[in-house]
């Protein structure tokens, strides 16, 4: 792929999230050239410098990949435990079980982000999508309430 082609991949499997600047992309580019990791491919009929990997880059692609699935998997151990951080006064007795709420509520999108690569449907992620607005508007109203007391 060109820089830009690699920067439109990106911006499409991020969903539009990042974007990342060609100052980025192509020093990038440079270095993994120069670490024997890609290969400038003569440019095509657009003209563009194409690159490729090579078997080096594949290992090291490899070995990164694996690297950030570790990373994510430490953070789904953490992220019950941080949400268990969240200082609710446990011993009142109105707030039991907001604690335990939060942390089943990210225990939840964790399991779903396991199953999003190629399973979610247009369909799921509205629903999701009307689930959390819902949830979101019954508490703001609970906390516009509480501040008007």
């Amino acid at each position: 792929m060109s820089g830009a082609e690699i920067v439109e991949e990106i911006e499409r499997e991020t969903g539009g999230r990042w974007k990342p600047s060609p100052g980025s992309i192509y020093p990038l580019l440079a270095s993994l050239q120069d670490k024997g990791y890609t290969n400038e491919s003569p440019t095509g009929e657009s003209g563009m410098k194409q690159y490729m990997l090579t078997d080096e880059g594949r290992a090291f692609f490899e070995e990164q990949l694996e690297f950030g699935q570790k990373f994510l998997k430490k953070l789904e151990f953490l992220a019950p435990i941080l949400v268990g951080g969240f200082q609710f006064d446990i011993n009142h007795e109105n707030l039991r079980n907001v604690r335990g709420s939060a942390k089943r509520a990210v225990k939840s999108f964790i399991d779903l982000r396991a199953t999003f690569k190629d399973s979610l449907t247009k369909q799921d992620a509205e629903e999701i999508a009307r689930i959390l607005n819902d949830c979101s508007e019954k508490l703001e109203r609970i906390a516009q309430r509480i501040k008007e007391k």
